[in-house]
């Protein structure tokens, strides 16, 4: 007998945070399966408070700085992410090599002025940058 690992909600929500519409729905089909419960969708949506409204139209302000993609100058692309993160010259370059397959998060939380200081910067050596 194997002995399953416990999950902490915390972890839970975040996996389920970061999985793709795709992995819901299989992980929705497991749960009808293999358990027998149900996922409804509830029939009508509450209103929303004009409190609420104005809540989501506030600007964000921190962002993850995120790089999809590399560009031809890899080099200065790996000097820029040393410079950011304070890394040493393998953990930059490896970063910057995994970025090539999926995106990587440069700096979390940055204040807005300072992410779009990283994103100009990086794009001027040719990297693309997303702000999340």
């Amino acid at each position: 007998m194997t002995a399953e690992k416990k999950v902490k909600p915390e972890e839970l929500a975040e996996i389920i945070a970061n999985a793709s519409v795709i992995e819901l729905n299989e992980a929705i089909k497991v749960l009808e399966e293999k358990y027998g419960i149900t996922v409804q969708s509830p029939v009508m949506a509450a209103p929303v408070a004009p409190a609420a409204l104005s809540a989501e139209v506030e600007e964000k302000s921190s962002f993850n700085v995120v790089l999809t993609a590399v560009g031809d100058k890899k080099i200065d692309v790996i000097k820029a992410v040393r410079d950011i993160t304070q890394k040493g010259l393998k953990e930059a370059k490896d970063l910057v090599d995994a970025a090539a397959a999926a995106p990587q998060v440069i700096k979390e939380n940055a204040k807005k002025d300072e992410a779009e200081d990283l994103k100009k910067k990086f794009e001027s050596v040719g990297a693309k940058i997303e702000l999340k």
